[in-house]
């Protein structure tokens, strides 16, 4: 066997830079029509308004809209600095929360906190960090003079509304920038070197906000001033020898980030990833010919899914419900789009060269 290891619930789907960090992976496009299932409005989460008001008039109210936006979300925004870099927050309660991306916080438990208004960086240690979804909560000894921001329903966005991305580019504090939503129900994933988590975001709003690094883990917000998602990745263009590709970005929806958020702030952890797992380790395996042939199962977990419909290691996956693996981001892709509970069929290649077709009964990504 040949290639990379992966968790079943990564999905390498697109080439992606994380914009806190810089770095970049190749993979294929995916295109996805929902967002995640199983993934509801968090109910204990900050104030849910309703969809985002279009301003009447001209450019000059157009132009008032913003200000009024940025005016009301840029103090909400925090530049988060660790001892390798720097990203961006978001100030989730009263209490000193703050919503970022994983791969901003590494391995850091400790941090330096410094608001979009300016002043005395704040100290901050990690109360928990979700790598495969690319979440963590940071948490802000002195939280006085924080304002939490309003987190809108982001199952209620429409293709073609306005955003602006608020964050820290470059360590320029409090830059926005502006856009549109592009599309809605990605699927992208992100590399897994550099100390980067290799997340897969489901149901990932696609922007033409410019996203660059020390965006990530800022805001995407609205015209009613209302957090929608959280910036995280952008696109790699190969032909431009791997820089990266204008106008395509990628955020984590606000419900997403605002339930996985709220796990962490109630318990410490996550408790419910809504994602579906197949209970395996598996590795692309390259065939003779030099091309990919499947996924091949390296390890399975004791009384999982997999393992409860036979599934072993040596086999080779070779689709998923008639689909297509030829590689491990294929089959992590499909996985994605999947729901605990779900039965798929699994087509095996054996070590003896027989195939075989197996259902199996999807079990829950676990939350550490």
């Amino acid at each position: 066997m040949g290639g990379s290891t992966s968790r079943v619930a990564l999905t390498a789907a697109i080439a992606v830079v994380l914009a806190g960090c810089g770095q970049s992976a190749r993979s294929q496009p995916s295109d996805t029509a929902t967002e995640p299932p199983g993934v509801p409005p968090p109910a204990s989460s900050p104030a849910q308004t309703q969809p985002q008001a279009q301003p009447p008039g001209g450019p000059a109210a157009l132009e008032s809209a913003y200000e009024r936006v940025i005016t009301k979300v840029l103090p909400s925004i925090v530049q988060i600095t660790t001892e390798n870099g720097l990203g961006s927050g978001i100030v989730y309660d009263s209490s000193g929360h703050i919503i970022t991306n994983a791969h901003v916080v590494g391995r850091a438990k400790r941090f330096e906190v410094t608001l979009a208004t300016g002043g005395t960086p704040r100290r901050a240690e990690l109360v928990e960090s979700f790598a495969l979804g690319d979440l963590a909560v940071i948490k802000v000894n002195d939280p006085a003079g924080l304002r939490p921001a309003v987190f809108g329903d982001s199952g209620k966005l429409r293709v073609g509304q306005i955003v602006l991305a608020m964050g820290n580019p470059l360590g320029l504090s409090g830059s926005v920038t502006d856009g549109i939503v592009s599309a809605l129900g990605r699927t992208v994933s992100e590399p897994t070197d550099g100390g980067s988590p290799g997340a897969t975001i489901a149901g990932a709003i696609q922007t033409s906000a410019a996203i660059n690094p020390g965006n990530s883990g800022g805001a995407l917000v609205n015209l009613s001033g209302e957090v929608i998602g959280v910036p995280t990745l952008t696109a790699v263009n190969p032909e431009l020898g791997g820089g990266q590709a204008p106008g395509i970005g990628f955020a984590i929806p606000s419900n997403t980030a605002t339930d996985i958020t709220r796990q962490i702030v109630e318990t410490g952890k996550v408790t419910n990833t809504h994602r579906a797992a197949l209970g395996v380790t598996i590795q692309t395996v390259i065939g003779s010919g030099g091309g990919p042939v499947g996924a091949g199962v390296v390890r399975v977990s004791r009384g999982g899914s997999a393992d409860q419909a036979g599934i072993r290691p040596g086999d080779v996956i070779v689709s998923i419900n008639g689909t297509p693996t030829p590689t491990s981001q294929a089959l992590s892709e499909i996985i994605a789009d999947l729901r605990p509970g779900d039965r798929a069929k699994v087509e095996l290649l054996r070590p003896d060269g027989s195939s075989s077709t197996v259902t199996v009964t999807l079990g829950e990504l676990p939350g550490g």
